[in-house]
Formats: C-alpha cells, structure tokens, sequence
C-alpha cells in the first residue's frame, strides 16, 4: 500500500474514532440528565415524602414533571395545590426552561441513534432506521410484515451500532397476540447471536384492554428509569387494535381520541425522557368518501389526526410479488418522500436480493 493511501486510511480510522467518542459522550451526557432524578429537589426545599409520592406515581426525573400538567400533579394522592406549587417552583430553580440556540440542541440530537430495521434498503430510505427521541408508526394492510419488522428489531437493536452506540433491550407490548419467541430465535441465529441471551433481552407483555396498554406504558416508566439507559426499544403491535374494540360508532369516537391522545402523549414523553425508539403498528380502513374523489386507493390508516400528528414519521407498507414488500415514507420531518423494497425471510426482515 502506498504512503498516500496509508495516510488517507490512517485518517479515516482517527475520524470514525472521534466520531464514536462523541457518540459515546453524547450518550454519557444524556446519561447524565436522566440520573438528575427528582432527588435533587430535596436541595431546593421539596419534602423527601413528596418526592417519594412522585415517584410511586412513577415521575422519577426532574424532565418528567415538566412533562406533567399541573392538574395531573394536584390529581395524585397527597399532594395538594401548595405542595404542587412548590414543586414546581423547585423545578424552576433545578432545571430553569430556557431557550437553546440551534447548534445547543444540535449537541443535544448527536445523543440519537438509530435501530437497523435489518434491510440496507430500508435502512437507507429511513436515514439509517428507526430513530430515538421519536415515534416511527407503520401501516399496511395484513400480511404486509408489520409484525415481522417488530420481530426484527427487537433482534437488531441488540447490536452494535455502526455509530458507536451499544445495543440494548426492547420492550414487546402485544396487543393482538402477534408475538413469537420462535421467530426471535430464528432472527438471531441469522446474526450469530445467541438464542438465549437474544430472547432475555426482550421484555413481552399483553394488553387485553386500551386502558391496560396505557398502565403498561404507565409501568414501563419504572423499568426505563431503573434500567439506566440499558433498553433501545419499545414496540407497540398494533396501537389501535383495542381502542377499536373497546370504543364502537361515532357516539364514542370523541372518548377513543382523547384517550388515544393521552397514550400517544405517553409515548412520545418517554421517547424523549429516556432515549428510547417507539415503533408502533397500525391497521387500515375503507374510506366510504373515497371512490367521490378518485382515490387510487380506497384504504387509509386508522387513528385520525390525532394519530397522524403524535407519530414523527410513518411509513406505508403494500406487498409486493412473493415475499417481497414495499415501504413508502408517507410523512417525515427530514426524510423526503421515497420508497424501498425488502422481504420478508426466515431470518427477519432482509432485502429483496438477498430473499
């Protein structure tokens, strides 16, 4: 090898090199911003039991009463309106609200990492998959590998990120019985992973009512904050499943959105607060009105507005021929609109070559 071409390999390898450690730094200043739990209030004049019931409310850290609504603080047992207006007055004094310039928040953004979806393809039109701090919603109709791509990234969050990031754990909430260890084994043995240590990674939980999938989330709050950063991911398969069973006809729709709202909220909050990535799932319906205004196609997914604005980016699937699927972005703050096609293989989610 000539020198030139030493010397421009030697510098490569020094430049990924930064680009882990500040990865790695990004990650130990998010760290760092989770740890500062609402212990730190007792400094500021707050009673050690209030802080106790904040907790057993399952608000551990200083960024999670800000996320919380001063009705809901004065809603839990024991805290009346004075005590609430001194935590919060405490909070001010603790983690004062004040504006970033773009580039302070930019610093804040190199803590995100991505989830390989386990395409290249796929990975590629997401920007290198799916992204923490936000909510990645897919929809499709059934047989389109929206559960399989759950599947997949339980497995993938498990490894090492080209960027640096270590993997970690995923949390597999089931709302329709979709969930196979089987296929989480068969997913890992393609990455040379080991079944077991593979499978103990995952958390699963059933939902059996929407109001049980939000104690779920309400639960997951405790296990994010003791964990310490260990878990990547939090899948949701499917989101709308039980809000369509438990709230029926028009008369209750307004009841389903504003609890659908108060769940996505949830997620969207723990998303941020802990540095997680949510993929969620979602069906599709007929459109009645759509054969008047000649729609291509008469199917849109389900969830409203109130869906369409809590998740970040969401993605459309159709099937393809054989096992091979196409993904579209169908809206993104930083992703143009664009397709892929990946299949759907023993191993999990691959592209369509590979298949």
């Amino acid at each position: 090898m000539s020198r030139a071409k030493k010397a421009a390999s030697a510098s490569q390898a020094e430049s990924f090199a930064d680009d882990v450690d500040t990865d790695t730094d990004s990650q130990s200043r998010f760290a760092e911003e989770i740890s500062g739990d609402v212990d730190k209030l007792a400094d500021y004049g707050v009673n050690v039991a209030d802080l106790r019931k904040l907790k057993a409310a399952g608000i551990y850290t200083i960024t999670g009463i800000q996320m919380c609504t001063r009705k809901k603080l004065c809603a839990l047992k024991g805290l009346s309106d004075a005590k609430v207006d001194k935590i919060r007055e405490a909070v001010a004094k603790a983690s004062p609200n004040k504006f970033k310039t773009a580039f302070e928040q930019s610093l804040k953004r190199q803590a995100v990492f991505k989830v390989s979806t386990g395409s290249t393809d796929l990975d590629r039109l997401l920007g290198g998959g799916i992204e923490s701090m936000s909510i990645t919603e897919v929809f499709g109709e059934f047989r389109c590998g929206k559960t399989q791509l759950s599947h997949t990234l339980c497995v993938t969050c498990q490894l090492q990120g080209e960027n640096g990031f270590p993997g970690g754990k995923a949390i597999f909430v089931d709302t329709e019985n979709t969930f196979r260890p089987e296929r989480l084994k068969q997913i890992a043995g393609r990455f040379e992973m080991d079944e077991k240590a593979a499978l103990d990674n995952v958390l699963y939980v059933r939902a059996y009512t929407s109001e049980h999938q939000y104690e779920i989330i309400e639960q997951a709050t405790d296990i994010l904050f003791e964990s310490k950063g260990a878990f990547k991911l939090i899948v949701v398969d499917s989101v709308m499943a039980l809000f369509r069973v438990d709230y029926s006809g028009r008369g209750e729709l307004a009841d389903r959105q504003q609890k659908l709202a108060q769940f996505l909220a949830r997620l969207q909050k723990l998303s941020e607060e802990y540095n997680v990535a949510v993929f969620i799932t979602n069906q599709m319906t007929a459109d009645p009105g759509a054969g008047m205004t000649f729609q291509a196609d008469p199917k849109k997914p389900i969830g409203g507005h109130i869906l369409a604005h809590a998740s970040t980016t969401r993605i459309s699937l159709r099937k393809g021929r054989g096992e091979t699927r196409i993904a579209k972005i169908y809206d993104s703050p930083d992703q143009p609109e664009s397709e892929a096609t990946f299949a759907i293989t023993e191993g999990g989610i691959a592209d369509a070559k590979d298949a």
